[in-house]
């Protein structure tokens, strides 16, 4: 049976080249990067510090501003608690559009900080003078700004210069999710005037069970500790590092930032291929989000809203059956029989009733013989309901 995978945006698959790094760091270089004391030990020292300055010269950052954590829900964790509870953040700004290791984390402190969220406009795009607004009134708070640069579910992407200027001007950190953008698009974080940012390597054909959190130097210098225990990672996120995680995550960044044009670009071919051909036989389609837009949304992620007589939760399984692997959000909102967070901030209850939101999201190994099979799998299941 013919398949076609396009849920890269909840993972992708791991490159060869990153296979073999691994499984060579895991047959040659087995020692604890903790016990110095030895050649073992130092060699797997090596390739762990040698990682960060690869990881760092490729984000334009100083090594000592990466962090390693299993991943970017730690790495989210990390930023707001240590916020909170060290750098004395008593404001926090976000918004209801968050992956959920933002909001819960938020939510756990709310009775210690004041947590505002930013009002959403069509579309999903953010408010900004609202946002002003919030940040002239808490003024006089310590404020932690958190929101994603790209929204892994619907694509937008934030006005990221004009974010930054807010931020600036009120004298607040600033936290972006930028899980769908490292290692997949180009960032300089000496231009973007990030305080913290934070990545995943599964999201850019790395592993699983790792990532990293870029912290400013000046603000490090501040955290006491996330994870207690040891010494490493600076004393911030005690445990023995995941050496051959590592490694492969910083072969996949490299590799990543070596081809970003050419697969842009691919990318971008095929996201209008699939909006053009899903119009054929949806003329009333409705894109969720800004993401069916070139310009304001990820090339990797295009979000609508698919017609049925009523609420029908199988329509994911139905197309998986066909061979066809897509998502309805985010992987770590698992629920079956619930509409993402997301989408039922930015779409109308009546819409949700009568249709179900599919996220298509395209990665390097994607071609257009995938949207096509996509394409065939809609029309037969159309056929069958009568939805024609």
């Amino acid at each position: 049976m013919k398949r076609a995978y396009l849920d890269n945006a909840a993972t992708t698959p791991v490159r060869n080249e990153v296979i073999k790094v691994m499984v060579n760091t895991l047959k040659y270089s087995f020692g604890n990067p903790s016990s110095v004391q030895h050649s073992y030990g130092r060699e797997a020292r090596s390739i762990i510090e040698e990682s960060r300055i690869r990881i760092a010269k490729n984000i334009m950052a100083s090594p000592s501003e990466i962090i390693f954590t299993s991943g970017g829900t730690e790495a989210n964790n990390l930023v707001l608690r240590s916020s909170i509870l060290d750098l004395g953040v008593k404001h926090v700004l976000t918004s209801q559009l968050e992956h959920l290791s933002v909001l819960q984390t938020v939510l756990d402190f709310k009775d210690k900080v004041c947590v505002n969220f930013i009002q959403i406009q069509e579309k999903g795009v953010l408010n900004l003078n609202h946002m002003e607004d919030l940040l002239k009134r808490n003024s006089s708070k310590k404020t932690l700004v958190s929101l994603m640069y790209a929204n892994n579910e619907i694509g937008n992407l934030l006005e990221i210069d004009k974010i930054i200027f807010l931020c600036q001007k009120y004298n607040a950190y600033f936290h972006s999710d930028t899980i769908q953008i490292i290692g997949n698009f180009p960032i300089d974080m000496e231009k973007f005037s990030f305080d913290f940012a934070t990545a995943s390597a599964h999201k850019f054909y790395g592993p699983k069970g790792v990532g990293f959190v870029f912290i400013r130097n000046h603000i490090l210098k501040k955290i006491k500790h996330f994870i207690t225990g040891g010494s490493q990672e600076y004393g911030i996120r005690s445990g023995t590092e995941n050496t051959h995680g590592i490694a492969g995550l910083s072969e996949a960044l490299q590799l990543s930032c070596c081809n970003f044009s050419h697969h842009i670009e691919k990318i971008q071919d095929l996201k209008f291929y699939c909006i053009s051909e899903l119009k054929k036989i949806i003329p009333n389609i409705i894109f969720n989000g800004l993401s069916s837009s070139p310009d304001q949304s990820l090339p990797s992620i295009l979000n609508f809203l698919y017609p049925t007589k009523k609420k029908d939760y199988l329509l994911y399984f139905h197309l998986d059956l066909m061979g066809v692997a897509v998502s309805k959000g985010s992987s770590c909102n698992n629920n079956v029989k619930k509409i993402s967070h997301v989408i039922q901030s930015i779409t109308n209850e009546n819409l949700l009733n009568k249709m179900m939101p599919i996220r298509i999201s395209f990665g390097i190994f994607n071609e257009k013989k995938d949207i096509d099979l996509l394409i065939e799998a809609l029309q037969k299941i159309r056929k069958k309901k009568n939805l024609s």
